[in-house]
């Protein structure tokens, strides 16, 4: 969950270095180093691809810039014949070439028991950025989008399945061992929008990826959307579920998916050794030794974090192992 960022001194000093955000995303040799940073470090088990879940819909050909202190700022949504287009023809891959190459260069200087994982943004949190223009809390012009214009929006959400899968099948074939899939706003969702614009995009992207990368582990991580969970469970035997710091974990753990990952609030990691060492504990507790549990961080870290503190919860995970 963001293992590289902005609470790591040397992320900020490559990122002084390249100039913007996406200066660092789109330069292999650049993600490479961020994506490396944190393994050398700590020693991760998995490593994950640094990029951004918006390279998507700036492939696909909106506008996309990340303005200081405020996040992401996009342009007008393009018309839908354009952004297939872009798909089709191998133009959005082209664009994403740069992450492919990050892939094969950081696979090569990993060790080899250190897993990589690859990522995309899930369709509906896509769209929320994309119709949104932006980070949203009430996701007021998407929902209106969903429910007040439903053919229109279930061709942008068609469309965004088949992008991210031909995405996450990229990392794959350049080196990636599993790859993961953030919707990070389906818990925006009431129970049969989770259904429908959460699980059944996801269900149909493992299924595009099952045709030609049978075996690869995909994680998903339907945030705060445990209906988009539980209708998800059994729908392949590759594929485990992350779950946020608001869910239950042992609840998680019993639906039918090959592993169960999280929990661990990563406010917890804002305070003292002896703290963070109890509330993972408290994680690790949650989940039966004999079930597959890989511990993580229930979002992502915050940039305020001691590095340090990330240390301790290593140290508390390896004394049980």
């Amino acid at each position: 969950m963001r293992q590289a960022g902005r609470y790591l001194p040397e992320y900020r000093d490559l990122r002084q270095q390249a100039g913007g955000f996406l200066d660092l995303c789109d330069n292999p040799d650049f993600a490479t180093e961020v994506t490396l940073q944190p393994i050398r470090r700590y020693g991760f088990d998995g490593s994950i691809l640094f990029s951004d879940i918006l390279t998507i819909p700036r492939a696909l050909g909106q506008d996309l810039a990340f303005a200081a202190g405020e996040g992401p700022v996009l342009g007008a949504l393009p018309d839908l014949a354009a952004m297939t287009d872009r798909l089709n023809s191998g133009e959005m891959a082209g664009v994403l070439h740069p992450a492919y190459g990050a892939v094969s260069q950081i696979r090569s200087e990993l060790p080899d028991a250190t897993t990589l994982i690859g990522f995309a943004g899930a369709p509906w949190t896509l769209a929320t950025y994309m119709i949104e223009g932006g980070s949203s809390k009430a996701y007021a012009a998407t929902k209106a989008m969903a429910y007040g214009a439903p053919e229109r929006f279930s061709a942008l959400m068609a469309l965004l399945v088949a992008s991210v899968a031909q995405h996450l099948v990229a990392q794959i074939r350049a080196g990636a061992d599993a790859v993961m899939i953030f919707d990070s706003w389906a818990g925006s969702l009431d129970r049969d929008a989770q259904l429908a614009w959460s699980a059944a995009p996801l269900r149909a992207i493992v299924e595009r990826i099952r045709q030609s990368e049978p075996q690869t582990p995909i994680i998903l991580f339907p945030r705060k959307a445990m209906f988009a969970a539980r209708a998800l469970a059994g729908i392949d035997p590759h594929v485990t579920l992350q779950v946020d710091y608001a869910n239950d974990l042992k609840a998680a753990a019993s639906l039918d998916f090959a592993a169960v990952q999280g929990n661990l609030d990563p406010g917890r990691l804002l305070s003292g050794q002896a703290e963070v060492a109890e509330a993972t504990r408290s994680v690790l507790a949650q989940v039966d030794r004999d079930r597959s549990h890989v511990f993580n961080l229930g979002h992502g870290i915050f940039k305020e974090t001691d590095p340090d503190a990330v240390h301790w919860v290593l140290d508390a995970i390896r004394s049980q192992a």
